[in-house]
């Protein structure tokens, strides 16, 4: 399976693009140039300085280690809400599916009602009424995408519950948490690894437009969306302000959405019938 990946073109860009980003997001305070939060009223809206490559924002601060330290939010919120969208949409997936009866219904019920509203204007709410930060985003982001995993878990549950392998674990005694965990859950995790990349494409998306709006990461801590929102307003005395971290943002999706497909490439069975 190791070798498949590595010998996948696509995966291999969409890799060695984002472990950068990865490390620097774990690294970021140390690498920085200068204190993203430092104002310098001297050089404001600069394109390019002798201390500051990437220019400055409205405040004179550094934009190239406000890029830098914004990262970690972004990937923070991305990671943790996929997580918890992990866990507790795999779980109520797996019971609706080995269960059935009526509490697949109120599950896939009451998962159907969720997915009826937007992402987003879930999320305004939500955030309106609960406040931002990156605390929030992660439980917030991470409960709206929940559905999403405990559908494709459920019917993935479906469609192995009634198999040989399955059956011939529960005839010889085999507990049921033993035959969802260690014999139905494995055989289901091709779909799920690729929601997971999907997932996080999303969250980071998601992050951005509410940090852009100002609902997201809490000023002054840096954010790539929230550079975006700030950016907008002066696109006309500094342009560069407002490409930098479009940019960053625009490369990270590219590339979590080509890992997204490498892995549907490579686990999913149906397209390796058709190759």
């Amino acid at each position: 399976m190791i070798r498949k990946f590595l010998h996948h073109k696509t995966f291999l860009i969409s890799f060695i693009i984002l472990l950068p980003i990865i490390i620097i997001s774990l690294i970021g305070p140390w690498i920085a140039p200068d204190d993203p939060l430092a104002i310098d009223q001297l050089h404001v809206l600069k394109s390019t300085t002798p201390g500051h490559p990437l220019g400055t924002d409205e405040f004179g601060r550094d934009i190239l280690s406000r890029l830098i330290l914004g990262i970690r939010p972004t990937i923070l919120v991305a990671f943790g809400s996929t997580l918890i969208a992990f866990l507790g949409g795999v779980t109520l997936g797996l019971i609706a599916g080995y269960t059935r009866g009526l509490t697949e219904k109120a599950i896939m019920r009451a998962i159907d009602i969720v997915l009826c509203f937007p992402p987003i204007l879930l999320a305004l709410m939500v955030v309106g009424f609960w406040g931002s930060g990156v605390r929030n985003l992660i439980i917030i982001i991470g409960v709206l995408y929940i559905p999403r995993f405990a559908r494709i878990t459920h019917s993935a549950t479906l469609q192995v519950k009634n198999l040989e392998y399955v059956q011939s674990e529960l005839s010889v005694g085999a507990s049921h948490f033993r035959v969802i965990t260690k014999v139905i859950l494995p055989n289901i995790m091709s779909p799920i690894i690729i929601q997971i990349s999907l997932t996080i494409a999303a969250a980071i998306l998601l992050e951005s437009g509410l940090s852009f709006l100002g609902l997201g990461v809490v000023p002054p801590e840096p954010s790539w969306g929230q550079m975006i929102g700030d950016a907008r307003g002066y696109i006309y005395n500094n342009p560069m302000y407002v490409l930098w971290p479009s940019l960053c943002l625009g490369v990270t999706m590219l590339a979590i959405n080509l890992m997204g497909d490498s892995f549907r490439d490579i686990l999913d069975p149906r397209l390796k019938n058709k190759q």
